[in-house]
């Protein structure tokens, strides 16, 4: 039994590798994509139990870019398969729990160095073929973030296990910090492995035990997390990996009596429409389930008078176009004044003119393909909108190729309304559009931008003069939960911007913080009297 309060090491942000011409990691990691892309296809089974499951139910995962060619087989299951890895979770929860909150860390901090080392380019390779992200985007993502992850929120655990309440003379007062009674749903998305890989994990580190169902995008690289986490120690039957259709899962989970808390990243229909089934079905359960989610976003920018800009032109293109518009922060509706509209019209038509787009293979191109047909359907759709409305103009881009992968050029449109469709709506794609305003109203422009849309994820203000920037700040006070000065609205840093809106776009639990970890526990209270009475009598009772 430990007899010592432990302190895992002190936290820092994984560096950044930059893979310039040259250098090892690049040679290393463009070897490494190489070898994966070409290997036999790789057969990818759930993970009950610690044990893989191989089905009939065989599906090819495709490169985005290269959706003829087949990189795996995803072995589906049924919802038999859900019940059995409830059943795996719950059989695994007593050991797990009862394990010593420093034993479990040294688990996944064993997974961050092993991440950092042998592991880099293969989660790294991994998430450049199956979601198509280019060098830079995987390693900040899939190496940095996720190792981020792992070694902040030990951090941030050992701080929630140190909080204990004061104790009266005569009192010992304590407060353990217990797993929730049941297991944990995680849904993940296709466009983050380090949120596919934290969010089972960040409830697992608190005593959780859970049902893991990723994004059917993101199968390939959720096969390789399993790996790694086994690797590292993991124990049989603590993260469940599940690959079914929703209904099939939904109908198993949210009807059991065990389910104990949602942890989700994804569209805001699919969470309301599963808070709604919870709701509907919380007499069943044992305990109320808490409820965790980051959804949907319709990320702005809003340039003042006072604006630099080549900074404003520098935020649009990389806050709108890195991976290819496929972030929650991705800036999708932009508010210029007509003082600097010619200046940076001229300079944005410009730079994403310059924006190679191709294969991850080639270091060089700065988009790649949307992630799949679904997706490429729905935002051309939003294109031909455009070009075919008398209120908007294309200013550069708008064509769409799937002949190969699945290709959008970076597309930037230039609405005559404030409120048009593409202003309004999410869009998730390589899709900007710009709405010029009279420079002298500022303030009206800042309560449009707080009106238009029902999420409030991130969001920029650019201006030199800091009075614009104080009454932009205030104005916009709940349209972002990640408020950015000066700086494109993506690119959040675990521990240093933790991350989360509310409105539309979610439960603003903040990944990368301590107060995503609070919402995996239940704490209990111990009162321990050192000295207890030997009569009911009160002073105040003496005659």
């Amino acid at each position: 039994m430990p007899n010592a309060f432990f302190q895992v090491p002190y936290p820092e942000n994984e560096p950044v590798l930059g893979y310039g011409p040259g250098s090892p990691e690049r040679e290393a990691q463009l070897a490494e994509y190489d070898r994966m892309l070409n290997q036999e296809p790789v057969a990818v089974p759930m993970v009950i139990g610690g044990q893989k499951v191989f089905t009939e139910d065989k599906r090819p995962l495709t490169p985005p870019h290269d959706h003829q060619r087949v990189i795996g087989h995803a072995h589906f299951g049924t919802s038999e398969h859900v019940k059995q890895a409830i059943d795996a979770a719950l059989e695994a929860r007593a050991a797990w729990s009862a394990l010593d909150w420093e034993q479990r860390a040294s688990i996944f901090l064993r997974a961050a160095e092993m991440l950092a080392g042998p592991w880099r380019t293969r989660i790294n390779a991994s998430t450049m073929l199956a979601q198509g992200k280019n060098l830079h985007q995987a390693e900040i993502d899939a190496a940095c973030e996720f190792i981020d992850f792992l070694r902040f929120n030990c951090h941030f655990a050992q701080e929630i296990y140190a909080q204990q309440p004061e104790s009266a003379p005569g009192l010992w007062n304590r407060l353990e910090y217990r797993a929730l009674e049941g297991f944990v749903f995680a849904i993940t998305p296709f466009n983050f492995t380090a949120i596919a890989g934290n969010l089972p994990i960040s409830a697992a580190l608190m005593g959780n035990v859970v049902v893991w169902k990723p994004s059917d995008d993101q199968i390939y690289s959720a096969h390789v997390i399993m790996e790694l986490l086994h690797a590292a120690g993991l124990p049989e039957g603590v993260i469940n990996l599940v690959t079914v259709d929703g209904p099939a899962a939904g109908d198993v989970v949210f009807s059991h009596p065990d389910f104990a808390g949602l942890h989700f990243t994804g569209s805001t229909g699919v969470f309301r429409h599963l808070w709604k089934t919870i709701g509907e079905n919380i007499a069943q359960y044992k305990t109320y389930p808490r409820i965790v989610g980051e959804t949907g976003g319709k990320d702005f920018i809003v340039a003042h008078r006072s604006a630099d800009a080549d900074e404003v032109v520098a935020g649009i293109v990389r806050g709108s176009f890195e991976f290819q518009g496929q972030k929650c922060s991705a800036a999708s509706r932009v508010y210029l004044p007509d003082n600097l509209w010619p200046e940076i019209k001229e300079k944005l038509a410009s730079e994403v003119g310059t924006l190679k787009m191709g294969s991850p293979a080639d270091p060089t191109n700065f988009v790649g393909a949307v992630i799949n047909r679904r997706s490429f359907d729905n935002i051309k759709g939003y294109i031909e909108y455009a070009k075919q409305s008398n209120d908007a103009d294309i200013l550069c881009g708008g064509g769409c190729d799937d002949s190969v992968g699945y290709f959008v050029e970076p597309t930037v449109i230039v609405a005559k309304d404030a409120h048009f469709k593409t202003m309004e709506e999410e869009i998730f794609g390589p899709v900007v559009t710009v709405y010029v305003y009279p420079a002298d109203d500022f303030d009206g422009i800042l309560q449009t931008v707080d009106s238009t849309s029902e999420y409030a994820l991130t969001g920029a203000v650019f201006a030199r003069e800091r009075y614009a920037i104080d009454d932009a700040m205030r104005a916009l006070e709940n349209a972002a939960g990640n408020f950015y000065i000066n700086d494109k609205p993506t690119g959040a840093v675990v521990g240093q911007q933790p991350f989360g809106g509310a409105r539309g776009s979610g439960t603003n639990d903040k990944a990368g913080s301590y107060l995503n970890l609070l919402r995996w526990v239940s704490p209990r209270t111990i009162k321990e009297t050192l000295s207890p009475p030997t009569d009911y009598r009160y002073p105040f009772h003496q005659a």
